[in-house]
């Protein structure tokens, strides 16, 4: 049963008698509800949206303005709309032309160029060829120079592209050409010039000169070098370049592990310029997924390695692949079939399965037949093989797949929902967003149903407000389901800052005529 406040309910009825009234004109009304679903103001003819939790933006007639959280004017933007908001920038468009403002209303940059892009503290602005920086913290304007492009990398430094090559304005040295820059990790940029590769750190400065032969970024601030014969694992910093280790032995980059033979044979594998592994008698390495690596050596036994160096598996006989676990527990494919060893290599369930999950909760998934069910740690199946695809167990609710359709079973295997639906995603908080022929449902974390798949639109946004849209009108609802607002309203806001909630209507008002010496409302086209 809908619950509606009763101040809506007046307004509903109010609302049936302008139905049919003839209009010339209508504008914005916004109701005020506080937490308790109280109408505590009403905000006539406007237009108001938020940026975030305490910016609110009023962009009535074309003019914008940052709102207080009265939802009162208090300055005044100079642009026609808002373009972008990159928290701390707003950047605003007039006549074609980009400016931009600091969150808290500072004007930064007039609406007069082409192009620009914030970056954290930083905006680089276009105008034409010549490119223009503003910093935060000296709260200066400088102007950089023509260049055929310009960009802020991801180590904060502009890089200029010129026909000779490229330069960095704002380093110290900022009339120095490099052939190449790119920007492979979040603090250095990696540089190219005739006497070799180099790395530069976000000050603009060389914390490794260019003079190495080859350099190649592994993750994070890892790199892998080679310069004169002799192999490096090198750590990127802010000052200098750490060389975690060295070797003129060969090493190589296998996917995000390091390999290094020594006269020809696999002796170390490293990562994040540590050794994971020294020991001979390996014959190869080969992820397994999830940062874990099978390791083979040549007496045919085979390994799970994790990312730290620790044997999830220890080497065992006659396991042709491992796979990374849960519960201790690892999947395993033996004479071809798949089942479960624990860390000393012993088989735990069977192998007797086509394909196997990880464990979850206590379960596992199996696929037998070619369905899915699932698998205890004691070798039961609890679950029979009769889906086309199943997830893991979360918070004891598992999505199958059947003909194309999802639903939901919990650990007995008993289905959730009446009926499949055509998609089901985990989102936010535990909950389920459900669909059925494009329309939209939601579904609570102990896989109650709150609404069927039956709007348009339907967010989540906070505990006991839930945001649906359904034919171009928008209601808010409650956990349990029901209406505490109907769908009515042209937009609803939850404002987060001030726990308030704005319901956007159209305010119509009837066009009244003379008649003789009373007035009354004209229906259109009488």
């Amino acid at each position: 049963m809908p619950v509606y406040p009763k101040n809506k309910l007046k307004f509903l009825a109010l609302g049936l008698l302008f139905m049919c009234a003839s209009y010339n004109s209508q504008a914005q009304v916004y109701e005020v509800y506080d937490d308790q679903l109280q109408l505590i103001q009403k905000i006539n003819n406007d237009h108001i949206f938020l940026l975030s939790n305490v910016i609110r933006v009023s962009d009535k007639d074309g003019q914008i303005k940052l709102l207080n959280y009265r939802y009162e004017p208090f300055l005044n933007i100079d642009g026609e709309k808002i373009f972008q908001y990159l928290s701390p920038w707003i950047i605003i468009q007039k006549n074609g032309k980009f400016g931009a403002y600091h969150e808290y209303g500072e004007k930064i940059l007039d609406p007069e160029y082409d192009e620009i892009e914030p970056y954290f503290n930083q905006i680089l602005a276009r105008k034409g060829n010549e490119y223009f920086h503003y910093d935060r913290g000296n709260r200066e304007v400088k102007h950089l120079g023509n260049f055929q492009k310009a960009w802020i990398a991801s180590n904060g430094q502009v890089i200029g592209k010129i026909p000779s090559g490229y330069l960095l304005p704002l380093s110290p040295r900022p009339d120095h050409v490099f052939e190449k820059i790119s920007s492979p990790s979040p603090n250095t940029l990696l540089t190219q010039e005739a006497s070799g590769y180099g790395l530069v750190n976000r000050q603009g400065e060389y914390i490794l000169e260019p003079i190495i032969d080859t350099i190649a970024h592994l993750e994070g601030d890892q790199f892998y070098a080679f310069n004169q014969k002799q192999h490096m694992l090198l750590k990127a910093q802010e000052a200098d370049v750490d060389i975690s280790y060295s070797s003129y032995h060969k090493i190589t980059a296998d996917g995000n592990v390091i390999l290094e033979y020594i006269h020809g044979k696999l002796r170390r594998i490293m990562k994040n310029g540590g050794i994971l592994l020294d020991i001979q008698g390996m014959e190869s390495v080969t992820e397994a997924g999830q940062n874990h690596y099978n390791v083979l050596f040549k007496n045919k036994k085979l390994g799970l390695l994790d990312e730290k160096g620790i044997w999830r598996v220890v080497p065992t006989e006659n396991i042709t692949q491992l796979f990374p676990g849960r519960q201790g527990l690892y999947g395993a494919l033996i004479d071809r079939k798949y089942g479960f060893v624990d860390q000393s290599g012993k088989l735990r369930i069977s192998n007797r399965f086509e394909m196997v999950g990880q464990f979850s909760e206590g379960f596992a998934s199996i696929q037998s037949g070619g369905k899915w069910g699932f698998i205890n740690q004691n070798d039961e199946i609890t679950i029979e093989p009769q889906f086309d695809q199943v997830g893991d167990f979360h918070r004891g609710l598992a999505l199958v797949k059947k003909n194309g359709k999802d639903n939901l079973i919990d650990t007995q295997g008993n289905l959730m929902l009446s009926k499949y639906y055509d998609q089901i995603s985990l989102i936010a908080d535990h909950y389920y967003i459900t669909e059925s022929k494009g329309q939209y449902g939601l579904i609570n974390p102990l896989g109650k149903e709150i609404a069927t798949p039956k709007f348009d639109d339907i967010r989540r946004e906070a505990y006991d407000r839930i945001i649906v849209k359904r034919n171009g009108k928008y209601g808010l609802m409650n956990e349990k389901g029901n209406y505490i607002l109907p769908i009515y309203y042209q937009d609803i806001l939850l404002d987060q800052g001030t726990q308030k909630i704005l319901a956007e209507d159209i305010y119509i008002p009837p066009v009244l005529v003379e008649d003789g010496k009373k007035k009354r409302k004209k229906q259109k086209g009488a």
